[in-house]
């Protein structure tokens, strides 16, 4: 068994995780997002009853595996933490961290709706946009430790002329984003980014939500919306599929729970790639709030491969 954390900027989610994907003792706890003492503390409490268990590590942030020191934007007191070499001194075990998003790919691709297939590149929709690439049942894991952060980069650019007849007015503003760079696909495709492009489409203040309820519902402000959004996420997934080869693309977070969203998202990247696909490309995710955690599990085998 392993002992697998899901830490996120809310909640630290906590479970045992057998080898066949089992998940049992779930716990959970606030975060103690500014204290890293107590961070360690909790998670040193979780790990008592179980001295010999590694303790797994999906965490919302970046690990460099070179260096173990971690990045967590919504975690300050994690900011450049050695958080592996601390936590395995306070914990007495062998620590293992990847990214959450890493995490949900490798789960899909080992127990999901992704088993199976080769190339597997998973795509968290939530607050942020994230993803994770897993290839011969192996997360792939690039330089300092990042790979699969499609949503960063500047993306959305102005165009370099300007075509007869094209009101500038309507063109996509480059977004200023939490990473620093300007124009990324996380400014307008995530859930809070969503409300943003739908205001400066000209719609009303409206939740992520209501805004896919109202498109799903025929609402023409919210098609509008809509129509900018699946635009510029078909062109970007269909990058990722014409340079990963990726055969699915399971989509976890919070827009990725609607069934409508997610059919047009996969109609639009199947008409921009090099490759017809008949089969979807783009699909529901299956393992929900378990993800994290098995993905964490997983890691062992992750270890081990190197």
């Amino acid at each position: 068994m392993i002992l697998c954390a899901d830490i996120g900027g809310s909640f630290i989610d906590f479970a045992v995780v057998s080898p066949d994907g089992r998940v049992a003792q779930r716990q959970a706890e606030p975060t103690p997002i500014h204290d890293i003492r107590a961070f360690a503390d909790i998670l040193t409490k979780f790990c008592a009853p179980w001295p010999d268990a590694a303790l797994h590590i999906a965490i919302a942030g970046v690990e460099n595996p070179e260096t173990g020191v971690v990045h967590a934007a919504n975690i300050p007191c994690l900011a450049n933490a050695p958080l592996t070499s601390l936590l395995q001194e306070r914990t007495q075990r062998q620590v293992l961290i990847a990214n959450d998003a890493d995490c949900f790919a490798l789960a899909e691709a080992r127990f999901g709706v992704a088993r199976g297939h080769k190339n597997v590149f998973g795509v968290i929709l939530g607050t942020g946009v994230g993803g994770g690439l897993v290839i011969d049942g192996r997360l792939v894991r690039g330089l300092g430790g990042v790979t699969g952060e499609w949503g960063h980069g500047p993306f959305i650019i102005p165009p370099p002329a300007t075509p007869a007849g094209l009101d500038l007015s309507r063109v996509i503003p480059s977004f200023r984003c939490g990473c620093g760079q300007t124009g990324c696909l996380d400014t307008i495709a995530g859930a809070r980014a969503l409300e943003r492009l739908h205001l400066w489409a000209g719609g009303s203040a409206a939740t992520s939500r209501e805004i896919l309820t109202q498109w799903e519902g025929g609402e023409p402000e919210a098609g509008r919306t809509m129509d900018i959004y699946l635009a510029y996420l078909g062109s970007a997934l269909a990058l990722v599929v014409n340079t990963t080869g990726a055969t699915i693309i399971p989509v976890g977070g919070g827009l990725g729970g609607s069934a409508a969203l997610i059919a047009a998202i996969d109609r639009g990247v199947r008409q921009k790639i090099l490759v017809q696909a008949d089969a979807p490309l783009v699909v529901q995710a299956v393992l929900g709030r378990d993800a994290g955690l098995l993905g964490a599990a997983c890691l062992e085998c992750e270890s081990e491969r190197r």
